[in-house]
């Protein structure tokens, strides 16, 4: 009996802290729900970053009834499907509308056009991979518009710097002053080195385009305007495959020697050789595509990690902190971006010169 009244004094105080705990608990778990937000919100940006897309997004924003708002403006949407296919990509409303043309329907997911029908229906395997049939496409895209961009930019300034030379200037005008120092350092410091005096001129060209090319692309990569070209390993492949193409068509006949029937060395060490140096000059240029994919797409990513963290902290140390070191990394990706252009051009003058080397040795030791 003595025990009743401590039980019903003890009530009122469990039931107490027991809603000060779930009150507590409720208050962490919005917070984790918030900060989860967050965090999701960052990775789909981050995502969004680096893809290619359909349409160039400047900005958007969130109305009070929650609808998004985009602001930019749409690219031509050019299809293959049982005919030549035009329109604009405003008609997928960026991703959430079906677009209906000449009677046939496409649907924008994950980045890519699927044919579907009138409802927009997309069927996945059980790896979430998507089944539909995909249109052949020549969509002229953001990072389209980016290459087509550079090339006009690289055309007027070396158009420029010709015709002043033409008119016997012994200096450029312009931006050919500020130019010429680096084609000098290309053609002085990598070209001759790696390829020689003979032969260095017939790859001038391309070396100079590649470098350029990598080197504007790049600094685009690093403004607001969300493009990151060198990203995509469709445009690294076909940087890479242009310097093994290069490489092959223009090899003597000591680098085909070298590499099928290695001179000074036993027969049965040519015959292991043999295949594994044939392997090598495909190693070489995917070795130039994922150096400079990797290292782009990394430091991107890094980059908008470390800004993201600013929103995820939202206090002035850690946001102040975050902004710095934000503020260092772009500063050093400005190196980065300059550096992989130097390191892709380098590297091919490096295969040219392997390619075009006169060997002057006797066949059998």
């Amino acid at each position: 009996m003595m025990i009743s009244p401590v039980v019903l004094l003890a009530n009122p105080t469990d039931e107490h802290d027991t809603h000060q705990e779930d009150a507590h608990h409720e208050e962490v778990a919005v917070e984790e729900s918030e900060d989860g937000g967050i965090k999701k919100e960052i990775k789909e940006y981050i995502a969004h970053h680096l893809m290619d897309s359909y349409d160039f997004g400047l900005y958007s924003y969130t109305n009070e009834d929650s609808t998004k708002t985009y602001v930019g403006f749409p690219l031509p949407v050019i299809l293959i499907d049982g005919g030549l296919k035009v329109f604009s990509s405003s008609k997928f409303h960026h991703g959430e509308a079906v677009a209906e043309v000449g009677g046939s329907y496409y649907k924008l997911d994950h980045g890519k056009i699927y044919k579907t029908d009138a409802a927009g229906t997309i069927t996945y395997d059980e790896h979430h991979h998507a089944t539909n049939e995909m249109p052949l496409d020549f969509s002229i895209t953001k990072n389209v518009v980016f290459i087509l961009l550079v090339f006009l930019i690289m055309f007027f300034m070396f158009r420029g710097m010709a015709k002043s030379y033409a008119k016997g200037n012994a200096l450029p005008k312009g931006i050919g002053r500020f130019l010429e120092p680096i084609i000098l350092y290309i053609r002085n410091d990598i070209a001759i080195p790696n390829i020689g005096k003979k032969k260095y001129k017939k790859y001038m060209s391309y070396l100079l385009t590649v470098f350029f090319f990598v080197w504007i692309i790049n600094l685009f990569g690093l403004t607001p305007l969300g493009v990151n070209v060198t990203n995509n390993i469709a445009v690294t492949f076909s940087l890479a495959i242009l310097t093994y193409l290069i490489t092959t068509f223009t090899a003597n006949k000591d680098y085909w020697k070298h590499i099928f029937w290695m001179p000074g060395v036993p027969v049965p060490m040519k015959i292991v050789l043999a295949p594994i140096e044939l392997l090598g000059t495909f190693i070489k240029p995917f070795s130039l595509m994922i150096r400079l994919y990797a290292n782009i797409t990394a430091g991107h990513v890094v980059l908008m990690s470390i800004i993201g963290m600013i929103f995820i902290f939202a206090n002035w140390l850690g946001g102040s902190l975050s902004f710095l070191l934000a503020f260092v990394l772009g500063i050093l990706e400005l190196l980065v971006a300059a550096l992989q252009a130097y390191i892709f051009t380098m590297l091919s003058a490096l295969y040219f010169g392997m390619a075009v080397e006169e060997h002057h040795h006797d066949e059998e030791h």
